[in-house]
């Protein structure tokens, strides 16, 4: 078992003289299962292709991209675990320092909107070669969508990219299906059969029973138009239920299929049981290697999809609903495989996914007729139908702790409280601060006003009052002194000045300001960020406030962070524009101290 070929000379040593399919990425090479590029390219060796990797070329020079030379079959391209302009800039739009994908974690080392850029260089490198998109910045950009990098209704990157398919959610089952396809002889613009991929055609009766979206200059020339292809787009990505859905650009159509269905258990098993060296390419070892490899190392992914519900999260657009969970088997496999590590000192970083305690879908009714169209799982409050067990996952948690060698087990991705909460039994609370966190547990109530956490799309904030304290309450049995670490989001659609001075309020209450604030941050592919743009909430047709000034927006930060130094006089003046005055003083109650003259 070796890493994949990055160069010429690995190809001779392999004996190839021509790659199948050559995976450009927008991240340093890591052969791990958290790595879209690792799995994907793994996956394909498995049935038999030859592989190459191409990561982070120069896209400024043709030459690297002819480094592996021209593949049999085609470019697979993604910008890497996380879209190119979120990797780049903070939500005020300013140019990061770092990337934690990047060796020794230096910044620049992949082009703004790289899908795009790579694409369209492979395009000049070779010509008639296909090119295949995917990943989150493809997926997320399938159609038409608000930019906010540019504050513009963008067209599908399949369009700017010039790339002739784009797989778009989690592409396992896709990929192999078009690499059989192309394997047979098929032309590339002849796969318009593949659920779970994008393609572009002149001919308006190719599709298969459609649902034709508003146009491209309609949605980009009217903000209404965008909220109902959006609502569209959102009612259809379950498999089971899901339409095809047809966006015009003049005299081209983008067809989007169908959702492919998700994996079972036994397929997520196989994907995880790939031959991965799980580390970074040696190549990286004098630049001090790939920082985000560090958390994740010795992290476990057990579960992906989420039924949740978090407006702002694109995880509905992306994994989609339905939740998949590997087997104990295939995850005591990868611990022991762990345990092989020279770096391994007995502790597991995390067990869990987009929500750690969510183990399987939501519902038996799920499997039969797909996620409901007309309602969430969780929210504004819990389905009737909805299944609350813990139980396989405080067995799974078990199983690692009494591995030889496993010292401790840690819970760091989200857990859902409200989930927690609904469970009538107190056992998953009492094992999780038991043994799972780590002096510190991290959860999201995300905002305090009513109003507002339902255009989130999270539980009233009373539930989570309800969470923390049975988890004190469990730590003062136990005789723990732990910590809950809460996150909160500042200028969420619909949030006003005045919610978040109730939410600074909240803060003072509970006696804990914050370290880290999260504005906003409106990425394509989310319920939130369509709200943003539109200013109106494209399932129920109601007006929402978005705050949207520069210093509005300050102000709800700083809100947040009322007692730091730098932050009073903004402070004072968002305090003072709602007549606040009560909170300006020398009480308990007050947030900051009257001005010293």
């Amino acid at each position: 078992m070796d890493f994949l070929p990055i160069n010429t000379d690995d190809m001779k040593k392999r004996g190839w003289e021509q790659c199948d399919f050559i995976f450009v990425t927008g991240d340093a090479y890591v052969d791990h299962s958290s790595f879209g590029a690792a799995i994907l390219s793994r996956l394909l060796e498995r049935y038999g292709y030859k592989v190459g990797i191409i990561a982070q070329p120069d896209w400024k020079n043709i030459n690297s991209f002819k480094k592996l030379g021209e593949p049999r079959l085609g470019f697979l391209v993604n910008s890497g675990n996380i879209d190119s302009m979120v990797n780049h800039y903070t939500t005020s739009k300013k140019k990061r320092n770092t990337d934690a994908y990047s060796p020794g974690g230096k910044a620049n080392m992949r082009p703004d909107r790289a899908v795009s850029v790579y694409s369209n260089r492979i395009r000049e490198a070779y010509r008639n070669s296909p090119v295949i998109i995917g990943g989150i910045e493809a997926s997320l950009r399938r159609l038409s969508h608000y930019d906010y990098w540019s504050d513009s209704v963008k067209r599908s990157v399949l369009m700017d990219s010039g790339a002739d398919l784009l797989v778009y959610g989690m592409g396992e089952k896709a990929i192999i299906q078009i690499a059989e396809a192309l394997e047979s002889g098929i032309p590339v613009n002849e796969i318009t059969f593949v659920n779970g991929t994008v393609y572009k055609t002149k001919d308006r009766g190719r599709p298969y029973d459609p649902i034709f979206l508003p146009a491209y200059n309609e949605v980009a020339s009217s903000k209404k138009k965008y909220a109902e292809s959006f609502k569209i787009q959102y009612e259809n990505t379950d498999s089971i239920i899901g339409k095809t859905l047809v966006e015009q650009y003049d005299t081209v159509f983008v067809v989007q299929n169908p959702p492919m269905e998700p994996l079972t258990m036994q397929e997520l098993d196989d994907i995880y049981d790939l031959d991965y060296m799980m580390d970074y390419h040696p190549v990286y070892k004098s630049s001090g290697g790939i920082p985000a490899l560090n958390e994740i190392k010795f992290s476990i992914t057990s579960v992906r999809g989420c039924f949740g519900g978090c407006n702002f999260c694109a995880l509905t657009y992306h994994q989609g609903r339905v939740v998949q969970g590997r087997s104990h088997e295939s995850i005591l496999r990868e611990v022991d495989g762990m345990k092989k590590d020279k770096e391994f000192k007995g502790y597991i970083h995390d067990v869990g996914g987009p929500t750690a305690n969510f183990r399987f879908r939501a519902c038996s009714k799920q499997e039969k007729h797909g996620v409901c169209k007309d309602r969430e799982c969780m929210t504004p409050s819990k389905c009737r139908n909805l299944q609350i067990d813990h139980s396989d996952y405080i067995e799974l948690l078990r199983k690692i702790r009494k591995v030889e060698g496993v010292k401790k087990v840690f819970v760091r991705s989200g857990i859902r409280y409200d989930y927690a909460i609904y469970d009538s039994s107190d056992e998953f609370i009492n094992e999780l601060c038991r043994h799972h966190v780590s002096g510190q547990l991290r959860t999201a109530p995300e905002h305090v006003s009513e109003h507002v956490l339902k255009l989130m799309g999270k539980p009233s904030i009373s539930t989570y009052d309800q969470f923390v304290k049975k988890f004190y309450d469990v730590n003062k049995k136990i005789n723990k002194e732990q910590y809950i670490v809460p996150y909160f989001i500042s200028s969420h659609p619909g949030s006003r000045l005045k919610d978040a001075i109730e939410l600074a309020e909240y803060i003072r209450d509970m006696g804990h300001i914050p370290e880290q604030v999260q504005d906003f941050y409106p990425t394509p592919g989310t319920l939130s960020t369509c709200m943003y743009y539109t200013g109106v909430n494209p399932l129920t047709g109601e007006e929402v406030y978005v705050p949207k000034s520069s210093e509005e927006k300050r102000m709800q930060r700083a809100l947040l962070q009322y007692n730091k130094k730098e932050n009073y006089d903004i402070v004072l003046k968002a305090l003072e524009k709602e007549n606040r005055y009560d909170l300006v003083g020398y009480s308990p109650k007050c947030l900051i101290k009257p001005r010293k003259f």
